[in-house]
């Protein structure tokens, strides 16, 4: 029989879906605008078996993509494993073959040297392409239609780095998708690649670089000329999985880097500028812009490590207040000889993570945000048990233009995912669209997607859409226009 551990990972709202379905004409209150036309697409971590070692951590589950196509004002709802070699080997093993987070050592010898991403932390949609996404992997395509599985790619065979990010990002002015890896030439390595592919898939560009020091580098940010590279010491090495522990732990002694690298034609790595400043968390980027020779790099920041599961490798607890993050803007000058920051200047007294933009703004100077709360001044009742351990009971629009905010909160018993913009058209101003997202029901053990105005938030959901299956807390997730993936 398969059974799961009754631990935290496991059990209330956490407990395995496992659930591949197709069901048309979801249940929903409020109006689903006729104008949408498209697909939003989010992937959560929803381990097939049991863990090799007993337990085990939820970034580590296998990647379970969703997809909600929106048309016709009704929504119809489909779901697929991922179907990664990892999920294969293990699906005819019967059995998980591969062991602890990025730790090889852990893993069945019969799998040795196989490729053991998970594909769990973003659904990308480029270029008609489906892109299922883990940071210690190669991307894997999947049909955008079908959700079936094509495979890992290599881009025509270019790409000689052994990763590729969960973060890409489209340049509004190309169209190119930009990206990288870190790791690129094995595990706990500082090799680091940088790529650029067109539409077609086609790498037009790979250039190797070397970090500071190895860590978990897990989004990044570009402007219209550069790729912005942010190194904050979650960080790993060979000596740590041999001894058994987790992949990352936290170092509170080191510095934080951002490094600067050219896009144009003919940079090389020599070409990097890297800035420093004193030790913080920081793991995702709302967007990043060019001001003159200035560089304006926004990213929710936290005064101390905040995953509980990478430990302080120092043996410091946890420290909850300390891993609240806040906005934040970091800015160097390119025009200066200095190594440090230019300043550093928080956007905001709200705590919050998972920011997403207007995406046709990547890059660009732009106005608004919208980030996942972490409100604890509200009422909480986590009854059910909290989704993937972190309470986060609002949404929040951030206007940079006026300082203004406005906050909506879930309620007492329910917890908020990433939300996604969808623009109410191509040529739609910034912000002019919706915001689409799940919302898990804790005590229910259920999950709704909410849609709202995007720039009218407070007012609450448009639609609340009930989904019949409990989704688990998922990481990353895109929109994508019904004729942009040949979705009818």
């Amino acid at each position: 029989m398969t059974h799961f551990p009754n631990s935290l990972s496991f059990t209330g709202f956490n407990t395995p879906s496992r659930v591949e379905c197709d069901v048309a004409g979801l249940v929903h209150e409020g109006t689903i605008p006729a104008a949408l036309n498209g697909a939003f697409y989010r992937v959560q971590p929803d381990p097939q078996f049991p863990p090799r070692l007993g337990d085990d951590i939820a970034f580590n589950g296998d990647g379970m993509i969703a997809r909600f196509h929106l048309h016709d004002g009704q929504c119809d709802f489909r779901q697929r494993w991922a179907r990664t070699d990892k999920w294969r080997l293990e699906k005819a093993a019967g059995k998980a073959l591969f062991g602890a987070y990025r730790n090889p050592l852990t893993d069945d010898e019969w799998v040795s040297g196989r490729i053991r991403g998970t594909a769990n932390t973003n659904a990308w949609i480029y270029g008609g392409r489906l892109y299922a996404l883990k940071e210690d992997s190669p991307a894997l395509v999947m049909d955008p239609v079908t959700m079936e599985t094509e495979g890992y790619t290599w881009f025509n065979r270019k790409m000689t780095g052994q990763t590729f990010t969960a973060h890409p990002k489209r340049d509004p002015k190309t169209g190119n998708m930009i990206a990288f890896g870190y790791a690129s030439s094995g595990l706990c390595s500082d090799d680091c690649t940088f790529y650029e592919v067109t539409p077609e898939g086609v790498l037009i560009r790979e250039l190797w670089f070397k970090a500071p020091y190895y860590c978990m580098m897990h989004d990044f940010g570009i402007t219209e000329n550069y790729a912005l590279f942010h190194i904050v010491p979650s960080i790993g090495s060979w000596q740590r999985l041999k001894q058994g522990l987790p992949h990352f732990g936290f170092d509170t002694t080191l510095p934080v880097y951002l490094g600067v690298l050219p896009r144009r034609e003919g940079a090389s790595a020599k070409d990097i500028r890297w800035f420093k400043r004193g030790n913080c968390f920081a793991s995702h980027v709302l967007n990043a812009f060019e001001e003159g020779s200035k560089i304006h790099f926004d990213t929710p920041e936290a005064k101390n490590n905040m995953f509980p599961f990478f430990p302080d490798v120092h043996g410091a607890p946890f420290n909850g207040q300390e891993a609240m993050s806040h906005l934040t803007r970091w800015t160097i000058d390119l025009g200066s000889n200095s190594e440090e920051f230019r300043s550093i200047e928080p956007l905001t007294d709200t705590a919050a993570e998972f920011p997403r933009i207007d995406d046709r703004f990547t890059g660009l100077p732009y106005r608004h945000g919208w980030l996942l709360e972490m409100d604890m001044r509200r009422p909480v009742e986590l009854r059910g048990g909290s989704a993937g351990g972190l309470l986060m009971n609002c949404l929040l629009h951030k206007d940079l233009a006026s300082g203004k905010e406005q906050h909506w909160w879930c309620g007492p018993v329910s917890s908020l995912q990433e939300p996604c913009f969808i623009p109410r058209r191509k040529g739609a101003p910034e912000g002019d669209g919706w915001i689409v997202m799940v919302c898990n029901r804790l005590q229910q053990q259920t999950s709704d997607l909410l849609l709202f105005d995007a720039l009218d938030i407070s007012d609450g959901p448009i639609a609340t859409i009930n989904i019949p299956i409990r989704m688990r807390f998922g990481l990353h997730g895109n929109w994508a226009d019904a004729a942009d993936i040949g979705l009818g």
